[in-house]
Formats: structure tokens, sequence, C-alpha cells
């Protein structure tokens, strides 16, 4: 068996579609969904990142704003400058680029942005929302990983799905989003004593702690789908994710690749919370 590909380009592409369609709708009524992209510092990364949601935006018919600060900036004129685009309506995502440079308390600024623009997902109000399955915004990457769940016909209900990774960003918020769609959800992390045990009950396994081959063929039900949220770079430097692709291929069902998977879709759902926040403020007049 050779895994099929769920390839996160391909899908985001055809979602983006949408986007510029909702956007389209939402200029018709005087709207231009805008999101605001604050970054301190220069973490090499973090230009990568910026550069992409930025140009995305520009791509799908939003309006975006990149506001990009000198690490010296204090946590107080950053704090009052989020305040500012809470306020201003032209601005219906405000999304701040981490890490944070280690004077800012990050928690500090992600809960001064209001919850009405967080479109990154990460307010407590919004992880609070996710819990009691309240409307919310939910973090881009989880969303994007259930998309591509979605877009290979993935039956959940009554399936065991193996969360690797209990991050606020991903590993928990994932367990939340499968455990909504009625599967039987196993959050694993570096204190699980025999994680190849849970893995091989899993029909579908969600690997997201950051670490190279975390996930390898010998520990995957054959059929099993297999998303890899990792981003690594291999002993020549190429970008890889947690699984052993090569392996994991061979056993797997469904295998999303690194570049190329969850990636692409993690910038495409942002887009999709930022036209949901937009959208939002035009029922709200």
């Amino acid at each position: 068996m050779t895994a099929q590909l769920i390839d996160g380009t391909a899908l985001s592409k055809l979602l983006r579609t949408e986007v510029a369609e909702r956007a389209t709708a939402l200029r018709s009524h005087g709207i231009t969904p805008g999101l605001a992209v604050i970054q301190v510092g220069e973490n090499p990364a973090s230009h990568v990142y910026v550069r992409s949601k930025v140009k995305a935006c520009q791509d799908n018919g939003l309006h975006s704003v990149l506001e990009h600060y000198p690490v010296t900036l204090s946590e107080t004129d950053l704090l009052a400058r989020i305040t500012t685009l809470n306020n201003d309506p032209a601005i219906h995502g405000i999304l701040v680029q981490l890490p944070l440079p280690p004077h800012i308390d990050a928690q500090e600024v992600i809960q001064a942005i209001s919850p009405a623009k967080d479109v990154d997902g990460f307010h407590v109000a919004s992880a609070g929302a996710l819990m009691v399955g309240q409307p919310g915004f939910w973090p881009c990457t989880p969303y994007g990983c259930m998309k591509m769940l979605e877009s290979i016909g993935c039956e959940l209900k009554g399936k065991h799905a193996v969360v690797i990774g209990r991050s606020n960003i991903v590993g928990k918020p994932m367990a939340l989003l499968l455990l909504q769609k009625n599967a039987t959800v196993t959050i694993c992390h570096s204190a699980t004593r025999d994680l190849k045990a849970m893995t091989l009950q899993a029909d579908v396994i969600v690997a997201a702690v950051g670490k190279r081959n975390v996930l390898t063929a010998d520990m995957v039900k054959p059929g099993a789908v297999v998303i890899d949220v990792g981003m690594n770079r291999n002993d020549q430097g190429k970008l890889c994710g947690d699984v052993d692709f090569e392996g994991v291929r061979q056993v797997a069902g469904y295998i999303t690749p690194v570049p190329g998977g969850v990636g692409p879709m993690t910038i495409t759902m942002l887009l999709f919370n930022t036209l949901e926040a937009a959208e939002r403020s035009l029922m709200s007049v």
C-alpha cells in the first residue's frame, strides 16, 4: 500500500476561490475585509510567514496592513497600537506574529486583541468558545487539518483519533475539533509512556510536536490517515515534518506532505477567519 497524498497546496487553491467570492460579496456591501499583521523584531522565519500572509490577502481580495516594528518596541506601545486597531472599523482581524521579543509578554498581547478580531483563534474567549461548542474563531492550523480530513471524506464519528502534542496552538484545539465530530480522541505528549501502543490503535493521527521522525512506519495501523503538522529541517537542511514520510506512506491510507501539506492550509484558514470577522461586522450593523 502507498498512501494517497492530501495535497494542501491544491486544496488551498480551491478554497481560496471561495475566499475571493466571499470578499467580492462583502465589497458589494461596502466592506473590504481587513487584516492587520504586526511583526516585532527581525526573526527570519517570521519575515517569511508575514510575507505569505500579506500576499495571500492581496491575491484574494482582502485588505492587509503590515506593521513592522523594531525589536526595541515596548510592550506598552504594542498594547496601545492593538487598542487602536481594535477600534478601527476598517480592520476586521488582528494578527501578532509570534515569537515576540523576550521583554514582551505574548499572552498579555494576545489577550489585548478584541475577541471579535482574534483571527488567530488564540484568545481565551476563542478557546472557551471552542471548548463549549459556541461560535468563535478556530486556530488556523487545526482548522486547516479539519478541512483536509473533510476533503477526503473522512467520517470521524466513532473513529479513534490520536493527537501527538498538547500545545494551545495546535494539539489541544485539534483534539477538541475532532471531538466535535464525534471521534474518540487520545492526546499524547512527552510524558506518554507508550506512544506506539496509542498510535497503533488510531484511525487518524495528527503529529504536532516539532520533532523529526516522532512517528515511524511501525507505529501506524495500515490504512490510517496521517496529518503531519511538524516543521523541521533534516540533516541536509531540507524542510521536513514530524513524520517519517517515506516509511509511513507505505503503511498509511492518506498522508500529508511537508512542505505542501498543512502549511498552505494554515494561511487559507486565516483568510477564512478574517472573512468571518468581516461578515459578522456586517451583521452587527
